[in-house]
């Protein structure tokens, strides 16, 4: 995002992959390192399924860490996704759901042992990534009574971690094709959306959502949603074009790489402009406390990830600060979906929410405004 594109085509020359030295596994404490992946990742889920005992009853504080988990990890597995790409890892197990035709661990892949444990440890990854879903899904069941807006949320959840799953496995039988890597990051991208919205409708009562906003500041909120989730389309174009594509035979897009970083870049601005009116709207207009820190921390994040992506574009694409950009990604994504769910609040039937202030104030800013003129 902002990445100026004057340096993108010299990277695609200089970029090399990381990789191991020997094709033999990597040994620690004499067990290989696919075996402590499994195990990290089967303790993972075991500790998962522990702290679930403390939400068997559960109460709105612990729905919500489960939620906020949720966040998290579906967030976390598209950086880990985008380790694997910039480290040439992507077909380090060259098969799905086995990593190679004879195993389902990286044994005899035909690639560096760094680069199989690489892609091999994203994988475990998604069951821990499942097991979160399928933990609030129970948690939302469990809960008493039953509400049917959270059990749909916390019921998609699972579904798109397994869809998620299915399209990785398109990934490899593709060779890493840009479309199917796009994709892959962008449900990945969806399914935050869904569990940002887990995360805030758990904290309010069951009802229908209603403004509580300004009509002006929603309006925003629902833009900055359609230009965030185009600027992350236009990421994975650049991303498709770019060089790091997973792996060095990996097929790309065949586009001018200059011109679709300019439109990356530009929606970026569009996207910083979008957050600055935000702001000036939910202070200036009165807006609830909670609306007004969504629209500050956006802000702070796209700042933010604009001086990454320049700085990451100057340096000729380095792999760390690309992971970084990509969580940069993440965070953004999710202070857009917080800022659009802090506009509106469900309100049980026969109550108002209280937003005429909130109007009163945009009014009045709009006509002192239009004074000044």
């Amino acid at each position: 995002m902002f990445a100026s594109p004057a340096s993108a085509t010299t990277a695609l020359n200089t970029i090399t992959p990381l990789a191991a030295d020997a094709m033999d596994d990597i040994i620690l404490l004499g067990f290989p390192l696919w075996g402590w992946q499994i195990a990290v990742a089967a303790a993972g889920v075991l500790a998962l399924i522990l702290l679930a005992r403390t939400i068997w009853n559960p109460t709105q504080k612990s729905l919500r860490a489960w939620a906020l988990g949720n966040i998290a990890v579906n967030a976390g597995i598209a950086v880990t996704g985008a380790t694997v790409r910039v480290t040439s890892s992507g077909l380090g197990c060259s098969e799905w759901p086995r990593c190679t035709p004879e195993s389902f661990v990286p044994i005899d892949t035909g690639h560096a042992a760094l680069n199989a444990a690489i892609e091999f440890g994203n994988r475990t990854l998604t069951f821990v990534v499942l097991a979160v879903a399928v933990i609030t899904l129970i948690a939302v069941l469990r809960m008493t009574p039953r509400r049917r807006d959270l059990v749909l949320l916390a019921a998609i959840i699972p579904f798109g971690v397994l869809g998620q799953g299915v399209v990785g496995g398109i990934t490899v039988w593709t060779d890493l094709h840009p479309a199917s890597v796009a994709t892959h990051f962008l449900l990945s991208m969806v399914m935050v959306f869904v569990t940002v919205a887990l995360y805030v409708r758990c904290q309010e009562p069951e009802g229908r959502p209603q403004l509580a906003v300004g009509p002006m500041l929603h309006a925003v909120s629902i833009g900055l949603v359609v230009v965030g989730f185009l600027l992350l389309i236009a990421g994975t174009v650049v991303t498709g074009t770019g060089p790091h594509g997973g792996d060095a035979a990996a097929p790309r897009w065949e586009l001018d790489l200059p011109t679709v970083t300019r439109v990356h870049s530009a929606l970026g601005w569009l996207a910083l402009l979008g957050s600055i009116l935000a702001t000036a709207i939910a202070f200036r207009g009165g807006a609830s406390r909670i609306a007004r820190t969504s629209s500050v921390s956006l802000l702070v994040i796209v700042v933010l990830q604009g001086v990454l992506g320049y700085v990451q574009y100057s340096l000729e694409l380095p792999e760390a600060l690309v992971v970084l950009h990509v969580l940069g990604s993440a965070l953004t994504w999710v202070a857009i979906s917080r800022l659009y769910f802090a506009t509106t609040r469900l309100v049980p039937p026969g109550e108002e929410v209280s937003g005429e202030a909130d109007r009163a104030g945009e009014r009045s800013s709009a006509g002192s405004a239009a004074a000044g003129q």
